[in-house]
């Protein structure tokens, strides 16, 4: 396997979003990938706090064993299963929340992941390789139109139909089950592209969201995070995908009583019209400065989005 190395985005801001000054907090680190920004919390963390860290990678839990702190805890479980990963510890409700929404360099760097095209590996693409299907099986067994609407919707690519067609030809052939090889076929499929982005991009993004129920899975920790936050307490989300980054915007601001969400456009709960908020937005998206980009080019389309939980009316703390 070959080593990397990962450098954690927003590192400071999201630290300064999530830390108030007081001891005997509890804060989740619900995406801790190889454990930058949870090792950054612990640092800056006073006495008698605690820090519980969630993965689903099993990689990320080899990782957590190094962390070496006693206020530190790590569950394997996804960000989506937040209450119950919670709950196994004993813990009902926190001080605060952070979410790192996507893939982390190192599984991009690890060619035998099969997240990437710029490395050739087995086509996987699961955050956890313990269990549901690899994108070869599913590329293998979906239709045209089920590949074409995930590349469409997923990552927002205009071809997606020609992407599509392609792939279920080259696949009547031999089966598709390299990275290089599906980034091959998709290069052909669309017409040569200015820019920097290769034209596979897209569809690999898309199929990665696909397999691992990104969407749903950020759906299903936004809703969470609302019970088990103590009032006071903190989310932050940092985001790649714009996709990912609508979905938390449209969220915080209904939670907040801003712009009502249209229950169609993300299938996520909302609030009943004479609820209250239960969200204060603080602040805007922040974005990584020039030299952080600079130092580390995957940080150029991440965005960090802070809310903090009010208390609803009525309601008893």
């Amino acid at each position: 396997m070959q080593a990397t190395s990962h450098i954690s985005v927003l590192l400071d801001e999201a630290c300064d979003a999530l830390l108030p000054e007081r001891s005997n907090i509890t804060l989740v680190d619900a995406t801790f990938g190889r454990g930058g920004h949870s090792r950054a919390l612990l640092a800056r963390m006073q006495a008698g706090s605690k820090l519980i860290a969630l993965d689903r990678d099993g990689r990320a839990e080899i990782a957590a064993r190094d962390v070496g702190d006693p206020r530190f805890r790590f569950v394997r479980s996804n960000f989506g299963s937040l209450q119950e990963a919670l709950l196994s510890v004993g813990v009902d409700r926190v001080d605060g929340i952070l979410l790192d929404i996507g893939v982390s360099s190192p599984q991009l760097d690890e060619a035998e992941r099969g997240f990437s095209f710029m490395r050739d590996g087995p086509l996987d693409m699961r955050m956890d390789q313990s269990q549901g299907t690899s994108a070869a099986e599913w590329l293998a067994g979906a239709s045209a139109r089920e590949i074409a609407d995930v590349i469409h919707d997923y990552g927002e690519e205009r071809f997606a139909t020609r992407i599509a067609t392609a792939i279920v030809t080259a696949r009547a052939g031999q089966p598709i089950e390299r990275t290089v090889q599906l980034a091959q076929i998709i290069e052909k499929a669309v017409p040569a592209r200015s820019g920097k982005q290769h034209p596979a991009t897209k569809s690999f993004q898309a199929i990665r969201i696909h397999v691992n129920r990104e969407l749903e899975e950020l759906s299903m920790a936004l809703t969470a995070s609302l019970p088990v936050l103590n009032f006071g307490g903190r989310l932050a989300v940092i985001t790649f995908h714009s996709l990912e980054d609508r979905m938390v915007k449209l969220w915080m601001r209904d939670q907040a009583g801003k712009t009502p969400l249209d229950p169609r456009l993300l299938r996520l709960p909302v609030m009943p019209e004479t609820a209250t908020a239960s969200l204060l937005l603080v602040g805007k998206d922040i974005e990584p400065t020039d030299e952080e980009v600079c130092a580390n080019p995957r940080a150029r389309s991440a965005r960090l989005r802070v809310a903090e939980r009010v208390m609803l009316a009525g309601a008893e703390k």
